[in-house]
């Protein structure tokens, strides 16, 4: 007990005792305490035992308290705050690369435009002759341009994300093929405008004429009026032309260079000699004596047409001076241009060139890709809408999340049209029993009456005959009168209440008669409101139906169980006599 005493002096050990125990301390030791109750005793010991007993529970609750925060504690802390929002992400700015020569500033095109309103432009322009790349697989194309920019040598090296194409990639007459850095812009998967696909393209113009052919024999000459040419591999199926003048065009050249025109067989000998030093392809077609051009330009969703007529009397109108004008924009020009517009996958931005005659008639000689000359009093406006153009595309191709249009279309699987519930009562379907083929040698069966299911609104039906619809009534609960069993018709209700309800009327077995006499035996009888006959069951549902429908109709008296049983005899003498024709 002097044990206890000393401990419960201890602080520490008075924590770990439990809640509302509290030992007597003026109890005397055990040897000279007086005697006490054995309830006393067992009411002071048992809390004690129960304390020793588990000291490793006191224990973790003591530690518990411990490290439990106080209520004044947490008074004086306060409320927790919420989180604050956190900080937005500031997305890398998207490098734009604008292939065109140092006189147009594309720069201050797309000032101040943001992708989605919060990612950058980020504008780098360079000429064909001041790119080299690598592209790869995985890491997509590293471009690095070396330009003199204000008499400065400028080297940098950039990933771009986008392309804008304005400059052509391949020309005989000055000497620059630049498809090897176009091959490699595609290696890399760079979008462009236009698509690096028509860019390639567009390296060759009887190539390009060939899709021009492709669209004449599709619209016709009428709506698509294209100008005869003929296309030469080399000089020796050059031998002479079908009439003169005539215009002949040397390989893949731009504004108006390897053209010549031949005015005699003489003049046409010498130009063949000129393609076999050059080593190319020519095309020859026919001068148009032309009045003026026209030139139709297509920019996204903006037309414009323009009419150029030559002032210097050069039979070429786009050499030496000209007059220019914008003229109205016709269904005939839209034509044209849309229709070329679709080819090679699709031209954001292209031009067509036709001439027109001075008998009045339309010539299209030429079409023309993102890379064509801009003419006009609307060149700045066409430049910012070639800039929001690209905006355009960039935000749906660069953004995350945003749809990407496309002219090919994902396959959608097509789902068949859900039939209405009259059209699942014309054909056999699959788990429904099938009318049961008629005997050999015997008459054909006709289809045996059912009920319209309910939900399902019932077709109007021919007779077996063909000669009027049988259309059911809503109120009539009278089954159809099957016309090769007229004595299940008469049991199933369509005679009068009062033969039903005789016990001693009987049905006798009838043979089946043909569909002429039971015609005339029927025209003397009133109709009945009858259901409509139903493909899918067979005879023996139409008995059920009919013995349903007696039972629903004859219940009661014991005479009527009576009459319900003979009933049920002469059809199933009936129901032999059917199967035994």
């Amino acid at each position: 007990m002097n044990f206890l005493r000393r401990r419960l002096s201890d602080s520490s050990f008075v924590a770990n005792l439990p809640n509302g125990y509290m030992p007597d301390l003026q109890r005397p030791d055990s040897s000279t305490s007086s005697p006490a109750s054995p309830a006393t005793e067992r009411r002071h010991t048992q809390p004690l035992a129960a304390s020793f007993s588990s000291p490793g529970s006191s224990l973790f609750s003591s530690f518990a308290g411990a490290m439990k925060p106080s209520a004044s504690t947490q008074a004086s802390a306060g409320p927790l705050e919420p989180a604050g929002p956190s900080a937005p992400v500031i997305q890398r700015p998207r490098v734009l690369l604008v292939i065109d020569d140092t006189h147009t500033d594309w720069a201050k095109y797309f000032c101040g435009k943001k992708l989605n309103g919060d990612i950058e432009i980020r504008v780098e322009q360079a000429e064909f002759s001041e790119l080299n790349l690598a592209a790869y697989v995985t890491g997509g194309c590293v471009v690095d341009v070396q330009a003199v920019r204000n008499g400065n040598k400028v080297v940098r090296s950039f990933k771009p994300d986008f392309l804008l194409v304005r400059q052509h990639a391949y020309s005989m007459a000055l000497g620059e093929d630049y498809r090897s850095l176009v091959i490699g812009l595609q290696y890399g998967g760079l979008p462009a405008v236009n698509s690096l696909y028509s860019v390639y393209n567009f390296c060759s113009k009887p190539w390009v004429f060939s899709q021009l052919i492709k669209i004449f024999h599709t619209l016709g000459p009428e709506k698509f009026p294209l100008v005869e040419q003929t296309f030469f591999p080399n000089h020796k199926p050059m031998l002479t032309a079908p009439q003169f003048p005539v215009v002949v065009k040397l390989g893949h050249a731009h504004a108006g260079m390897g053209k010549i025109k031949v005015e005699n067989q003489l003049d046409y000998q010498d130009i063949t000699s000129v393609v076999a030093m050059a080593k190319t392809y020519a095309t020859t077609e026919a001068f148009i004596d032309s009045k003026y051009d026209v030139c139709i330009q297509k920019i996204g969703s903006n037309y414009k047409a323009y009419m150029r007529t030559s002032i210097s009397g050069n039979w070429k109108a786009n050499t030496g001076s000209a007059m220019l004008e914008q003229v109205a924009m016709t269904e005939r020009y839209r034509l044209w241009v849309d229709s070329c517009s679709e080819m090679f996958g699709g031209l954001d931005i292209c031009a067509v060139k036709a001439v027109h005659s001075k008998d009045g008639r339309d010539f299209i000689i030429e079409v023309m890709d993102s890379s064509m000359p801009l003419i006009g009093g609307h060149v700045e406006d066409d430049r910012q809408l070639m800039a929001d153009l690209v905006v355009s595309k960039m935000s749906q191709l660069l953004v995350p999340g945003a749809t990407v249009p496309s002219t090919l279309r994902p396959w959608a699987p097509q789902t068949k049209p859900a039939k209405s519930p009259g059209q699942g009562q014309l054909g056999p379907q699959l788990g429904q029993p099938q009318p049961r083929p008629p005997p050999q040698g015997g008459p054909r069966q006709a289809p045996s009456p059912q009920l319209p299911r309910s939900g399902s609104p019932s077709q109007p039906r021919l007779s077996p005959q063909g000669q009027q619809p049988l259309s059911p009534q809503p109120g009539s609960p009278q089954p159809q009168r099957s016309p090769g069993s007229p004595q299940l018709a008469r049991a199933s209700g369509s005679s009068s209440p009062s033969q039903a309800s005789k016990p001693g009327s009987t049905l006798p077995s009838q043979p089946r008669l043909p569909a002429q006499s039971r015609n005339a035996s029927q025209q003397g009888e009133e109709p009945k409101k009858t259901a409509p006959p139903h493909p899918h069951l067979n005879k023996s549902q139409s008995l059920t139906n009919s013995l349903s429908t007696s039972d629903t109709s004859q219940q009661g008296t014991p005479s009527e169980d009576e009459a319900k049983a003979e009933t049920i005899r002469n059809l199933r003498k009936s129901f032999a006599s059917l199967f035994s024709d």
